[in-house]
């Protein structure tokens, strides 16, 4: 966090006052008007007395007025017209009482009544109480603070699947001396697993397991803001594939998807068909292909699937990311798409090579599905971002599209492979002129 400037607070809007306290650590700033929170944020950070300091003294005098309340008091002001309004129905209550019972009770009834001097005082008395504790309980949470602000976090990120992470100080294993980082930290400085971050933290609060990272100081042994900084994802210059995936093995749906409808690194790939066609069984058995790339991260993302299939593939090559099944609202799983596609986006930019299995596409709407294969591409002099992702039908815009037959895989006829409804383009980057022209007889033989 830069250095904090009195005037710069002063001109922000109070939403991002909250977002700063949050990040200091300062219990219950919800409840501080502007003036008092742009205090207790200078104090929290540079140590500065706050501009106007209430008085503490240790009783109200007698003949103070209502009227001597001060701006540095306004958390107590709720309080004191909460009280005002608890006591106004027990003066009512107490006014319908015989003239006997009034006489007895006149002294209390007057120190009761919002309109007598002698209730302010009493309340403006309990605001000064109030407002001694608090800044005692500053004061004392303030050589805390600062200790804690001299505690260094140093360790490797691990993202999760909701968009914030962990600083693992022990990696790979979890433990108890974790430190946790939020969802805005990790898309403000672009942040993938496997990163190395220091920054400072804070202990954890009364409902939290974790200390937090107040902020990113540096990314792999460089600062944060030259890491984060450069040319936004969507603004690379890309280019069609040129780098084939090599699925080898002896599988004859991987081998037609090799040779007849090849993708490569950088390449906006669905499998479509039909229900029943196949296309998840086909995108498992590439996620077995891709796993052991060198070079390549690999993920995988469930959105509208089957209970079912989301055990099947936990236990397989590709652990998921992230899983919602069919039950899940369109929000949510495009939620959880745009995530594990966000992070591949992080690690693209910074020159690495990133997969993203998608399982399914079918039940979001059209524009958030174009908007999510419009992601992948290889970046000219960069890196890389694939998505292959099953469908019911293209959703415009792919380089590679896998048909299946529904007949064929349901008759045991391998490869499933619809040719004449498959294909890829400028096939010859990625097979060379000779294969780009087997491919054409292959599909001519195919219509034909």
């Amino acid at each position: 966090m830069a250095v904090l400037d009195r005037a710069a607070l002063e001109e922000s809007p109070l939403a991002d006052l909250h977002t700063i306290a949050r990040e200091l650590g300062l219990d219950g700033y919800r409840r501080l008007r502007k003036a008092a929170l742009i205090d207790a944020i200078m104090q929290a950070h540079t140590g500065e007395e706050p501009a106007a300091a209430p008085e503490q003294e240790p009783a109200a005098a007698p003949e103070q007025e209502p009227a001597a309340k001060t701006e540095a008091e306004p958390a107590a002001e709720p309080e004191a017209e909460d009280e005002e309004e608890e006591k106004k129905p027990r003066t009512s209550s107490r006014s319908s009482r015989s003239r006997s019972s009034r006489s007895r009770s006149r002294s209390r009834r007057d120190a009761d009544d919002g309109d007598g001097a002698d209730g302010a005082v009493a309340g403006a008395r309990e605001s000064r109480a109030s407002t001694t504790k608090s800044a005692a309980a500053a004061a004392t949470a303030e050589p805390e603070a600062e200790a804690e602000a001299d505690k260094v976090a140093e360790g490797t990120v691990e993202l999760l699947g909701n968009g914030s992470g962990f600083v693992r100080v022990s990696p790979p294993d979890p433990s108890d001396d974790d430190v946790y980082i939020s969802a805005a930290q990790v898309r403000r400085c672009e942040l993938v697993s496997g990163d190395v971050v220091t920054g400072p933290l804070r202990a954890p609060r009364r409902s939290e397991r974790y200390p937090s990272l107040i902020r990113i100081d540096t990314i792999n042994g460089r600062p944060a803001d030259e890491v984060s900084e450069g040319t936004p994802f969507d603004e690379l210059p890309a280019t069609f594939p040129t780098q084939r995936f090599a699925l080898g093995g002896d599988d004859p749906t991987l081998k037609a998807i090799e040779w007849l409808t090849p993708i490569g690194r950088g390449s906006r790939a669905t499998i479509v068909g039909s229900a029943r066609a196949g296309k998840t069984e086909a995108l498992r058995r590439l996620a077995g292909a891709l796993a052991g790339q060198e070079g390549v991260e690999v993920s995988a993302v469930l959105a509208g699937v089957r209970p079912e299939e989301i055990t099947e593939w936990r236990g397989g090559p590709v652990e998921p990311v992230t899983a919602t099944s069919f039950a899940a609202s369109p929000d949510a799983q495009a939620g959880a798409i745009e995530r594990a596609v966000e992070t591949a986006k992080r690690i693209a930019a910074r020159g690495g090579h990133a997969v993203v299995l998608i399982d399914t596409l079918a039940m979001l709407p059209p524009g958030a599905a174009r908007r999510t294969m419009a992601a992948a591409r290889d970046i000219v002099d960069g890196g890389s971002l694939t998505l292959i992702a099953t469908s019911d039908k293209p959703v415009g815009g792919e380089t590679t599209v896998i048909a299946l037959d529904e007949r064929l895989t349901s008759t045991g006829r391998f490869p499933a492979v619809d040719l004449a409804a498959s294909g890829t383009l400028r096939p010859e980057l990625l097979v060379g002129d000779a294969g780009a022209d087997a491919i054409a007889q292959a599909r001519a033989a195919a219509v034909g």
